[in-house]
């Protein structure tokens, strides 16, 4: 663990903070290879994080959303699309599912998806409405999405 690690209550506290969207920015949701980065803040406003939001260069189904703290901890990630993950115990984890931090491992477990958050896992629009509630995003940015894939 190097000194830019929380410990574990640390990231659960981040991850429970309430976030919301710095500005009334509309955003783009990212075409196909393309990548869009939010920011957010905590409601204190002492805590700013980061919304990854990711797509397949060829796969049109293929993404992930993905929360940061202090630039660089990944708190959860959502893939979804892609193949299962193969967890550090050797257990296969589906697709679409969830990583969270873990003290020691960072990002690197994976889980399947809590029902109470994700609904519709086809949709990639409910998987980021999902993560986003999730996440306690209670004001989350406006993203608009294009017409084409």
């Amino acid at each position: 663990m190097t000194t830019h690690d929380p410990t574990q209550s640390e990231a659960d506290h981040l991850l429970a903070l309430e976030k919301r969207r710095v500005d009334d920015t509309v955003w783009t949701y990212p075409g196909m290879g393309g990548s869009l980065t939010i920011p957010l803040i905590s409601a204190d406003r002492r805590e700013r994080f980061l919304l990854d939001i990711r797509r397949g260069r060829v796969n049109l189904h293929k993404g992930s959303y993905q929360t940061r703290a202090r630039n660089v901890v990944v708190l959860a990630r959502l893939c979804f699309g892609g193949n299962p993950h193969d967890n550090p115990d050797g257990v296969y984890i589906a697709s679409p599912h969830l990583h969270v931090y873990r003290e020691g491992y960072a990002d690197k477990w994976a889980y399947s998806l809590p029902e109470e958050f994700f609904t519709d896992i086809t949709d990639p629009t409910n998987l980021l409405q999902g993560f986003q509630t999730y996440c306690n995003v209670v004001e989350p940015p406006i993203i608009r999405r294009e017409l084409s894939p």
